[in-house]
């Protein structure tokens, strides 16, 4: 995967460097249509297959702590395997939709600090160190391409939240970030 071409966002692997500001920067980035919206409407999914954007956002929460534990785990490991995290159980077992958005929005931007941190630390060495990924399709991957794809959740998981409240509200997504 090169890009995505619902949300834009392309996987340059390039620097380093700016893999954990986009982070911190990307869950910031929840805390206005979370905070500006009223909890029934972030709670009600536009469609009972399609996550509501309270859902969305406390997915990405999750999918932020776990990808700190898979850079973790590939520093103290030779290609450790980056178990699936239960995306879909998680929703139901965690109550996504009961979780208060000001919680949700503090816990991801905490979560983001904690990923950053733990990116911030790599050396140029460990950028090319490997663990085994299931996604898209199971393959072996670089720390550089989990960082990227961490900031494509992100970005993409942005999106589908203000689709869900634009749905809820009548209006047009704000399209490609």
């Amino acid at each position: 995967m090169t890009s995505c071409e619902e949300c834009g966002f392309g996987y340059e692997l390039g620097s380093p460097e700016v893999f954990a500001g986009q982070v911190t920067d990307g869950a910031g980035a929840y805390a206005e249509p979370l905070l500006g919206a009223p909890a029934e409407t972030l709670r009600r999914r536009p469609e009972p297959a399609t996550w509501s954007p309270l859902e969305y956002a406390c997915h990405v929460r999750d999918v932020l702590l776990v990808q700190r534990e898979r850079v973790l785990a590939a520093r103290r490991t030779r290609t450790p395997f980056a178990e699936p995290m239960g995306r879909d159980e998680r929703v139901e077992h965690d109550g996504y939709a009961e979780q208060r958005p000001e919680d949700v929005v503090r816990q991801l931007q905490d979560a983001a600090l904690l990923l950053a941190h733990a990116l911030g630390r790599l050396g140029p060495a460990d950028w090319d160190r490997t663990l085994l990924y299931t996604y898209p399709e199971r393959a072996e991957r670089p720390l550089r391409w989990l960082a990227a794809h961490t900031v494509h959740e992100l970005r993409h998981h942005l999106l589908d939240v203000r689709r869900g409240l634009a749905d809820r509200v009548g209006g047009e997504p704000t399209g490609r970030l």
